[in-house]
């Protein structure tokens, strides 16, 4: 499955949505739309994972860059990820430096 990261934002919330698998192959793609989202003063990154189907280990270190992207206060939110996906988050312990929610914000 081809991976896509589709930016938008409203207000201080930037929302990443991530469709396929976020692989070495596609990492950049990622980090590209992070550098973006980094580019403006936000609250929150939002990262749609509802669609995501695979994290590999370069897609775990594109959230670390994600977290060291933005600034102290903006809060990272990881929408609709699977079981396979949360459990590699977890199973590295970046679980503490992110929210994990079923639902995307109002």
């Amino acid at each position: 499955m081809a991976f896509t990261a589709i930016s938008s934002r409203n207000g201080g919330v930037t929302l990443i949505t991530l469709t396929g698998e976020l692989d070495a192959l596609t990492a950049w793609v990622f980090r590209e739309e992070v550098e973006r989202a980094a580019e403006a003063e936000l609250d929150q990154l939002v990262l749609d994972m509802t669609e995501l189907s695979y994290l590999s280990s370069a897609g775990l270190r594109g959230l670390v860059f994600a977290r060291q992207k933005m600034a102290d206060g903006v809060q990272i939110v990881l929408v609709g990820a699977n079981d396979a996906v949360e459990q590699t988050i977890r199973l590295v312990g970046f679980h503490q430096s992110v929210v994990f929610s079923d639902r995307l914000p109002e």
